[in-house]
């Protein structure tokens, strides 16, 4: 509830619905998740949250409010998981189809061992996939080793730096094949093993998450521009914004967070 540039965003409306069970919504349709569980803070701001996730019998996890990644950890014990998938509440319009693209990533055999898989890394590193449809999956035993280890403040704070910190990606030899999709692996300096999944053509210059009022005066707009907003995938959303390029242009001038950027409030908090 506290985000600097937006505050209380996850539970504003979005067609009828706060924005958080818009992403919950989509999030179960995803076949290879099991169980959602919300990861919430114990900062009495955030008890609104806590009462949404009881309304809507989904569980919940209060833990730090600026290490984030100890909070990530923690909620993920109260479930002991394989594999865990992260998705940011500020994501309405996240894909169920490349939640289980991303996953089945974890369990190609051509690729194996994978420790970290995505649909995309933060500024430096590159994206094909539309800023809002991130998805990143890792072990259990990868979540384990960064929470330990990490002690940078955007390690903290961003939850998954530490395992992909520096690495060099590139499209193996041998892959799947899929007529949109392809994938590029590497090896951390931390000997992580990192699979990225690529989008052809390459849409990654494109905004559809909630950092800002403008970023949500354009998904609102987008919302009553669709057929449908309970079912549709993310090639409808963007067939909408090559319909109506005016949507794109309300949020075009909106900076996206490097893997670096840290919450100024933050760092007394985690050093």
């Amino acid at each position: 509830m506290g985000s600097s540039r937006l505050p209380g965003k996850v539970l504003l409306d979005l067609a009828g619905k706060p924005m958080i069970q818009r992403v919950i919504e989509r999030v179960q349709r995803a076949q290879t998740v099991h169980r959602v569980l919300i990861a919430t803070t114990t900062d009495p701001a955030d008890e609104p949250i806590a009462q949404f996730a009881a309304q809507q019998g989904v569980d919940c996890y209060r833990g730090s409010l600026h290490d984030v990644l100890d909070r990530f950890y923690q909620a993920a014990q109260c479930v002991q998981p394989d594999v865990i998938i992260r998705i940011t509440a500020d994501c309405p319009l996240i894909e169920p189809s490349l939640i289980d693209e991303t996953v089945r990533l974890m369990r190609e055999p051509c690729f194996a061992p994978i420790d970290f898989a995505c649909n995309r890394l933060p500024p430096p590193f590159t994206r094909t996939f539309p800023i809002g449809l991130d998805v990143e999956v890792c072990t259990s035993a990868a979540l384990e080793r960064a929470w330990r280890e990490a002690s940078a403040p955007f390690h903290r704070e961003h939850v998954m730096p530490y395992i992909y910190e520096g690495v060099t990606l590139m499209q193996p030899a041998s892959q799947p094949v899929h007529r949109r999709y392809s994938v590029c692996t590497g090896i951390s300096p931390r000997q992580f093993h990192i699979a990225q999944l690529q989008h052809t053509p390459d849409y990654g210059s494109l905004r559809w998450t909630v950092d800002t009022i403008e970023d949500l005066t354009f998904i609102r707009e987008l919302y009553a521009r669709l057929p449908n907003t309970e079912e549709f995938d993310w090639y409808d959303v963007l067939h909408t914004v090559q319909q109506h390029p005016e949507l794109s242009r309300i949020n075009a001038t909106v900076q996206h967070k490097t893997m670096t950027d840290v919450d100024e409030r933050a760092n007394p908090a985690i050093n």
